[in-house]
């Protein structure tokens, strides 16, 4: 474990330009389009150095750190082959603080005048630029996304922009127990509450009585969101860029496909909503980004609604930074855009650097290839062991040129998988699947063949 690295295969090579990726595996494909974005304005060959806190068997990723200061910790408790998701503040404290990458960095910095990091999400906690003179982040700036990701600054915000569903902000878990009880007979379908803080589920729940807050809520002074609760099946998402507070580019809509109310486990494309919906959920984000961009964010972000049985849309929150969804739309406006088109790194560049979009920036207006595509996040609920192993895929952009191309109908990727002989902890990522086809049963079915595959490799014995 060289300088406090858990795993590299990195080779510096001081004839390329560098830049540093930071955040979790999932996202490593973004860098490629971004790397040949740089290339482009640059015009030098350009590299990047990813840094993530994932642990698997094996890395199949060119130039790769992984850093986790938990790992001790983690195979203590649970023996030496362990995985487990780290949380965000401690992997970039982790990552700020580490020498080796102090060392690699000035390294970097005798070749190059100038280091970006490109975050997944801009964070308070990562403090290399603030360190190094000469680094920068490349996405939002990390006070403004922290600001915007509270959800009681995006309802109070936005409360007058968009359809936000009733609401409560409560300071403190008394507050929130008494604003529920005066609630509950209104809200008789339930009251989502939700840590100001919270994503994919997390630090959320549907609740229908103090005993439901009281089990799911143990931190007494946190600031909480209530939100009235409003039976649905359709929970579109749309992935946007913005770059000033006019600029708003929207990449697309899909359909989040949530379990339990609260778990959000994958997303599908296109949308399934009419086109008319579709429309208003664009010009809702478009609003959105233009209100991110007057309060200074620059960058990626996402927007989350449910759709009512009677049709109307409402708001539900803002991601300020990349989301799940990012890299297979990266895909998709590759094979549905002119070659020259700009892709959403390229775009989130720009937003940063120059604050405007180029000039050849070209919105995608309707599935011209028909590409369907849907994404499931295997996650295991219970500690569980593996006793076997699929190889990590590197061919996800592959699938989508060969199914936009005519080359396949439909195909599937799974992809991270953990590896063979390892606990695996509650929350943690054990693989992906990808799925992508003509239409969306094809596409269903492909997740579903996935599904069987990764389970395949679960130890069902081991639940703990």
């Amino acid at each position: 474990m060289a300088d406090n690295f858990l795993f590299s295969n990195f080779t510096y090579n001081p004839s390329s330009y560098y830049f540093l990726y930071v955040g979790d595996i999932k996202a490593y494909g973004l860098n490629i389009f971004l790397r040949d974005a740089l290339a482009r304005n640059f015009r030098k060959e350009v590299e990047f150095v990813a840094i993530v806190p994932d642990i698997f068997v094996q890395y199949n990723y060119r130039n790769l750190i992984v850093i986790n200061p938990l790992i001790d910790e983690y195979r203590t408790q649970n023996g030496s082959q362990v995985s487990y998701r780290i949380d965000s503040t401690s992997f970039m404290r982790a990552v700020s603080e580490n020498e080796g990458l102090h060392r690699l960095i000035a390294q970097i910095l005798t070749h190059q005048n100038h280091l970006f990091i490109n975050m997944y999400e801009s964070e308070p906690e990562m403090t290399l630029d603030e360190q190094f003179e000469q680094v920068d982040i490349l996405g939002p700036e990390k006070q403004i996304a922290k600001r915007l990701n509270n959800k009681a600054v995006q309802y109070e915000l936005l409360k007058d922009v968009v359809p936000v569903v009733d609401f409560r902000i409560c300071k403190g878990r008394d507050t929130l127990l008494d604003t529920a009880d005066q609630l509950r007979q209104e809200w008789s379908d339930g009251i989502f509450v939700s840590n100001v803080y919270s994503a994919a589920g997390a630090n959320s729940a549907i609740t229908h009585c103090r005993e439901d807050i009281l089990r799911r809520f143990t931190d007494t002074e946190a600031t909480f969101l209530a939100t009235r609760y409003i039976p649905h099946e359709h929970d579109p998402t749309v992935l946007a860029v913005v770059a000033n507070e006019e600029e708003v580019f929207i990449a697309g809509v899909a359909d989040q496909v949530i379990r339990g109310g609260n778990r959000f486990v994958g997303s599908t494309y296109p949308t399934r909503q009419p086109a008319a919906v579709e429309q208003e959920l664009k010009e809702y984000t478009r609003k959105v980004g233009q209100i991110l961009g007057r309060e200074g964010y620059r960058g990626i972000f996402g927007c989350d609604y449910i759709v009512t049985p009677d049709g109307e849309v409402r708001f539900i929150e803002v991601n300020a930074r990349k989301q799940g969804t990012t890299l297979e739309f990266c895909f998709t406006l590759e094979q549905s855009l002119p070659e020259t088109a700009p892709t959403l790194p390229e775009l989130e560049y720009h937003a940063v650097v120059n604050r405007k979009f180029p000039f050849n920036t070209i919105d995608l207006g309707n599935n011209g290839k028909n590409i369907h595509w849907g994404t499931y996040n295997y996650k295991v609920v219970k500690r569980r062991c593996t006793r076997g192993y699929i190889p990590q895929n590197p061919h996800e952009r592959e699938t989508f040129q060969k199914v936009a191309g005519g080359e396949l109908l439909k195909d599937f990727v799974i992809l991270e998988h953990v590896g063979s002989n390892y606990v695996i902890m509650p929350g943690t990522f054990l693989a992906r699947v990808v799925s992508v086809a003509r239409n969306h049963d094809d596409v269903k079915e492909g997740i579903r063949q996935g599904k069987e595959f990764i389970e395949m490799t679960i130890d069902w014995k081991s639940e703990y």
